[in-house]
C-alpha cells in the first residue's frame, strides 16, 4: 500500500516532496523549490505526517531516515541539505526534466 501511494505521486517532469507538518526542514525545502517557476502540476508536495508506513517505505527505498524526501521524477535527490548544496544546478535539473515554465 505504501509503495503504490508513493509511486502514484512520482511522475515524469515532476518534482515531488514528501514532508511532515511542522518540520522546519520540510518548510525550508518547500520554500526553496517555490523560488522556481514550476509549470502547472510539476511540483507536488505530499504530507505524510499521519502515514508511518509511507515514511518507513521511503526510508527503506532511499536509505534516508529523515524528511523531507525530494524526488526529481522517480529519482530521490535527497533532502533539504541536498537542495541547498545543488543551488546552482537546480535550475538546469528542473529545466532538463521539463518542470519549469
Amino acid at each position: 500500500m505504501a509503495e503504490s501511494f508513493v509511486q502514484r505521486r512520482l511522475r515524469k517532469g515532476r518534482v515531488t516532496l514528501f514532508k511532515k507538518a511542522g518540520c522546519p526542514y520540510c518548510g525550508n525545502a518547500v520554500e526553496i523549490l517555490k523560488q522556481h517557476s514550476f509549470a502547472h502540476k510539476c511540483l507536488k508536495v505530499v504530507d505524510i505526517t499521519q502515514s508511518e508506513d509511507v515514511q518507513e517505505y521511503l526510508q527503506q527505498e532511499t536509505g534516508r531516515s529523515t524528511v523531507p524526501y525530494v524526488f526529481s521524477e522517480k529519482r530521490c535527490i535527497g533532502g533539504l541539505a541536498d537542495l541547498q548544496s545543488m543551488r546552482s544546478d537546480r535550475p538546469g535539473i528542473l529545466q532538463q526534466i521539463g518542470a519549469l515554465r
